[in-house]
């Protein structure tokens, strides 16, 4: 039930960066720019993401176990080691029973002894198959789905809790678009040969699922072509990821009674009852799935809801089950992204544990790996970019004094979070045993489920974090107006306290600057100080905003990426304005300081140049075709290529520290290019 928030790309999505480190002035100290990494074929104002970094992607392979490699994917690799040992030494240690020591160990092993999970093989899940095939009409259907998710099984209902977003004070219960097993809407209408290839993947792994649980292959086969038929009626129902982007459109507060005459098949009152909800009204953020699914309960037979239902409810669960149901999973995988061998199981059952209790691990974490001197020189670098952004704004040409006024204000009421929570989450009901790892992650998730339901109608508890302390990202949530940076990002190359101001703002800035554009891009712009959704824009500024928005988009629309596949400008548009902000925010802040007002070189590089050097090294990366076009697709951020050459296309001091000239690649003539904040 945790609700999404505007940030960089997740860990999951593998980050875009950098490997390695490089040069400072004395002999034989760390050196944060690599020479050897950069490609002296390419002139800067050409592509300056391939000067910075085109020897090292040239040179780089990826492993058979990944979709990527980069600088995110070598952060964390050594993150994962460190949190594998906290987790070895867990799992091996005589731990008091009730700690986190124990609970975080038990989790582990539990996760670790494949071979009590293989003798199992898919017996923990029978009890719910059991109860799919004893369904007999739609009100039976809609009494056991809530169940299921509970369970961390769901299928067709999608909920969240989180702040009221014309209410931001209180939390309210929303109900989202689901029901898909491919990752997107258009994965099921889209005709190219890539999607082809990725629908025949999923297909032969639904079969391959039912085929582990019993059927024949040719019943298998028609099962799974009967499940994606159910999909693809819902998919038909789901909004697009770029109208999902619309704040307004997607909220929606309904009353229940109203919900329930709407929907009846569904029969709310009883779903929200089994779910544990209590509450007068709900926010239904996509309507029209709803009305489809209320539809279907009438339109699809029985026995094919109790195949759809199996077949989500195995797919959720497949990585919990035995290896052939994980060997199934990831040859749909290596369709999806690319990867050409499994990750070790150590890896995957440490992501598990991140996911299913991951501020116990990430107490662990920090305890050991994170510093409070890393947490005050953070927070000096965000107090830093707060002040080059007002200035930023006080110096703006296209808005009014007036809204100046109400965004100043806005900023400075931004919550900083950085490293981990003041308070940390209860797992105390979590019940973990060591033989029984399915039954750990469903107990996890009943306590995920019982805490945000009890905190429905109540006041939001801005202490919460929604990513654990060892996650490399960042985000901004516009309804809690914070900014949040955990300690997992808080390493080289985004930062290091003994690094020289240009590597640090050019990296960490960069993201904190960011994060605090979010505040004010396309989405965040509709909500005000308080994290309500309420527009605080005179008309005029509105429509120059708006304008420039227009702008970016089209930008982005233009740049290739394979083949005849491009940036999708409008699904990208606010971590794009985010990235042109964040590095524009980043660089008036890195000139507040003494090396910014300074021409010193470093390893034959002017504090300027080491700045943006910093900055494009962070999003070295070289990712599988697969997963290129997977991203393109879904995720709200450009690839890595775009996400530096665009935002220092449109930027004045690039210009200047590189010499770009009329002719270069890059090169925007000054009335051209793109300025918002």
């Amino acid at each position: 039930m945790k609700k999404y928030v505007y940030g960089l790309p997740a860990v999951a999505l593998v980050l875009a960066g950098m490997v390695g480190c490089s040069g400072n002035k004395s002999e034989g100290a760390k050196r944060y720019l690599e020479p050897s990494n950069i490609d002296q074929t390419v002139k800067p104002g050409d592509n300056f993401f391939q000067y910075v970094n085109g020897a090292w992607i040239k040179n780089a392979e990826i492993p058979a176990t990944e979709t990527g490699v980069g600088s995110f994917t070598e952060l964390d690799k050594s993150t994962r080691e460190h949190l594998r040992g906290l987790l070895e030494g867990a799992a091996k240690g005589s731990n008091a029973k009730g700690s986190i020591e124990q609970l975080v160990g038990d989790f582990y092993a539990a996760g670790m002894d494949s071979a009590t999970i293989d003798k199992r093989g898919y017996e923990p899940v029978k009890p719910v198959l059991q109860k799919i095939d004893a369904l007999k009409d739609a009100a039976s259907i809609m009494s056991l789905v809530p169940e299921m998710d509970k369970d961390g099984l769901g299928t067709m209902l999608g909920f969240y809790v989180g702040p009221d977003e014309k209410n931001s004070a209180v939390n309210i219960f929303s109900i989202y678009q689901s029901g898909l097993g491919l990752p997107d809407r258009d994965y099921y209408f889209n005709e190219d040969p890539a999607t082809a290839k990725i629908q025949l993947a999923y297909s032969n792994y639904v079969k391959a699922l039912f085929a582990l649980t019993g059927a024949d292959s040719v019943t298998a086969l028609t099962n799974a072509i009967t499940v994606f038929g159910i999909e693809k009626q819902m998919a038909a129902a789901h909004r697009t990821n770029v109208e999902l982007r619309d704040p307004k459109t997607n909220y929606n507060k309904t009353a229940v009674a109203d919900l329930a005459k709407r929907q009846p098949l569904i029969n709310w009152p009883v779903v929200l009852k089994t779910a544990g909800v209590t509450a007068d009204s709900l926010n239904v953020a996509q309507p029209a799935y709803y009305d489809k699914l209320n539809e279907m309960l009438k339109t699809v037979s029985i026995n094919d809801w109790k195949l759809y239902l199996k077949a989500r409810v195995l797919q959720k669960s497949a990585a919990a089950l035995s290896s052939p149901f994980v060997d199934a999973q990831f040859e749909y995988s290596k369709a999806l992204t690319g990867a050409q061998k499994l990750k070790p199981r150590w890896e995957r059952i440490y992501q598990s544990v991140d996911g299913n209790i991951g501020e116990a691990l990430g107490q662990l974490y920090v305890k050991k790996y994170f510093t409070e001197d890393a947490k005050k020189r953070m927070l000096e670098l965000v107090n830093n970019l707060e002040k080059s952004f007002e200035h930023r704004i006080g110096n703006l040409d296209w808005m009014s004094d007036s809204t100046k006024v109400i965004a100043k204000a806005k900023l400075h009421a931004f919550t900083k979070k950085i490293g981990f929570p003041d308070k940390w989450r209860d797992y105390s009901k979590v019940s973990v045993e060591k033989d029984k790892y399915f039954e750990a992650r469903v107990s996890a998730a009943r306590n995920e489920h019982e805490f945000y339901v009890s905190q429905i109608g109540k006041p939001v508890d801005r202490t919460m974090w929604q990513m654990t302390p060892p996650t490399i990202n960042a985000y901004y949530d516009p309804t809690r107006n914070e900014i949040v940076f955990p300690a997992g990002i808080l390493q080289f190359p985004f930062f290091d306290p003994n690094a020289d101001d240009a590597i640090n703002y050019g990296g960490i800035g960069m993201v904190i600057g960011h994060e605090m554009t979010h505040g004010f891009d396309d989405q965040g712009s509709q909500y005000d100080k308080d994290g309500n959704m309420k527009d605080w824009w005179n008309k005029t500024d509105k429509e120059k905003f708006q304008a420039k928005v227009n702008q970016v988009i089209a930008l982005y629309n233009s740049f290739t990426v394979l083949d005849s596949l491009h940036v999708n400008g409008a699904l990208t548009v606010g971590e794009n304005i985010a990235d042109m902000g964040g590095i524009a925010i980043a660089y008036d802040a890195f000139k507040m300081t003494k090396q910014g007002q300074d021409t010193t070189k470093i390893d034959g590089f002017t504090p300027d140049q080491r700045f943006f050097m910093s900055f494009a090294q962070v999003w070295r990366s070289k990712f599988k075709d697969e997963t290129v076009r997977q991203r393109v697709k879904t995720d709200p951020h450009s690839p890595a290529m775009w996400r530096v050459i665009a935002p220092l296309m449109n930027f004045e001091p690039f210009y200047q520290a590189f010499n770009v000239k009329p002719g270069d690649k890059m090169y925007k003539p000054e009335a051209e290019r793109i300025k918002i904040w």
